[in-house]
């Protein structure tokens, strides 16, 4: 049975605000992720359809707190729920979150890239503000 733990993923990446360790299962990305300051990430989706992600993804915030932005509404997710992200949102973190979530491949890989493009022209994630 495939699987992956924050010790054995064999992808991380990290930024002042952000670690992330993580593997691919059968076209599903499992990521280990864990915030270090507070960051809304929408700057960071310019470019994707209403500039919002439209990759889905499940998960569990083990400590901390997540909001997930739509164009109707704030979904706040914090320590010991899991949740469901639809496509279409903007994800807002706080210092200190810690979570697992599980995104299909193909549809993070297109999310990364315009992410990718944004930071190289020197976009960065904004600060929170009235989030949850």
């Amino acid at each position: 049975m495939p699987k992956v733990s924050p010790e054995t993923a064999s992808k991380r990446s990290a930024t002042d605000q952000y670690e992330n360790r993580h593997d691919e299962v059968d076209g599903l990305t499992i990521a280990f992720e864990r915030y270090l300051e507070d960051a809304d990430f929408g700057p960071l989706f310019r470019g994707l359809p209403d500039d919002r992600c439209q990759c889905p993804h499940w998960g569990y915030v083990r400590h901390g707190r997540r909001v997930y932005r739509y164009a109707d509404g704030d979904d706040e997710i914090t320590a010991g729920e899991a949740y469901y992200a639809w496509p279409g949102h903007i994800s807002i973190v706080f210092a200190g979150t810690e979570l697992v979530e599980f995104s299909p491949s193909a549809g993070l890989a297109k999310t990364a890239a315009a992410i990718a493009r944004n930071q190289a022209a020197g976009v960065q994630p904004g600060t929170p503000s009235g989030a949850g």
